[in-house]
């Protein structure tokens, strides 16, 4: 049963420092094509000294409202999606709003499902918005990866990016919204993708080392996992959508790994023209990647009014998600 939600306007940001694969073989005294051959990122962003999070996805949002022609007083929620949150406590999303300008008093909270928060957090918002408690609502997923890199541990490090990307939503008519929608969580997959510290299990009082506080991951794990568990996923998500994967227009994949979107097409059977792919020039942004990812579908008119899109991904966890929304 379609939940009506439409999107009105997205928006994207993305830090200062532009750095590609070649500048980074050089850094790092690898040979020529290196990190490009183990990455399949030609560029990525990361953030510079002063720049944060939280400023970051608040430019996202000012450039979704922008292109809406909307004031940031029309917003009457704001949830943050971020994989990583700013810091411990408060929310992230006390930070975006306060960096973006929204009247004191509008509530504004996180979202947190690693890189498919933007995911779980559309799924929140379209409810809030079906019951009647708001009118319009931002969901803002703003990720620095480079901030916990293991340069030590290139496999972990060498695909990722920064950026921010946000959305605006409303209710809508009944014409657009969410036609399906599914998240399972395989918890054998915990420790494949993690931060060990910053809370309340490892800090500095229980003698953290400097490592527990940079990513780390067990990429063949991952992809084991993930290759096991997304056919059937994918047989049930479409088991929900009226019309199957027939009825898909564009597929908006979480940008996950140069292996990871190649195993996912594999999996959908589509061509390459149905799916967004902007890897090779943003990396993986972590919750930021689907929304940025959307964005672009937007912006180049690949994704219009009247088409079905599915956003599909894996994230820490391990959790595997995908929904299917009529624009």
């Amino acid at each position: 049963m379609r939940i009506p939600v439409r999107v009105i306007a997205t928006g994207k940001a993305l830090p200062s420092l532009r750095v590609s694969s070649e500048s980074l073989d050089k850094s790092r005294g690898w040979p020529a094509g290196h990190t490009f051959a183990q990455s399949g990122v030609r560029v990525r962003h990361f953030a510079a000294e002063g720049e944060s999070q939280s400023q970051l996805g608040a430019s996202a949002l000012a450039d979704a409202l922008q292109r809406a022609a909307l004031p940031v007083s029309s917003i009457d929620l704001l949830i943050s999606a971020c994989g990583v949150p700013e810091q411990a406590l408060p929310s992230t999303a006390c930070f975006i709003a306060g960096h973006a300008g929204l009247p004191r008093g509008t509530p504004a909270f996180d979202v947190n499902a690693s890189c498919l928060g933007f995911m779980a957090a559309l799924r929140v918002a379209a409810g809030l918005l079906a019951s009647g408690g708001y009118e319009r609502i931002a969901v803002v997923a703003s990720d620095m990866a480079s901030r916990g890199l293991d340069w030590d541990e290139p496999e972990a490090s060498l695909i990722f990016g920064d950026g921010a990307a946000a959305v605006i939503l409303e209710k809508g008519d009944g014409a657009q919204g969410i036609a399906a929608y599914r998240m399972e969580t395989f918890p054998e997959g915990k420790r494949f993708c993690e931060i060990r510290g910053g809370g309340s299990q490892r800090n500095p009082p229980n003698a953290t080392v400097p490592k527990d506080f940079l990513f780390r991951m067990d990429g063949r794990a991952v992809f084991k996992l993930a290759a096991k568990v997304m056919p059937p996923f994918l047989e049930a998500l479409m088991a929900q959508t009226d019309g199957g994967k027939a009825s898909i227009d564009l597929v908006v994949p979480h940008q996950a790994s140069h292996l990871g979107m190649a195993h996912a097409a594999r999996n959908l059977g589509l061509p390459a023209s149905q799916i967004v792919n902007i890897y090779e020039t943003h990396g993986n942004q972590v919750a930021a990647s689907l929304p940025t990812a959307l964005h672009e579908a937007v912006v180049t008119n690949r994704a219009k009014a009247g088409d079905r899109l599915l956003l599909i991904g894996t994230a820490a966890g391990l959790t595997i998600g995908g929904l299917v929304l009529d624009l």
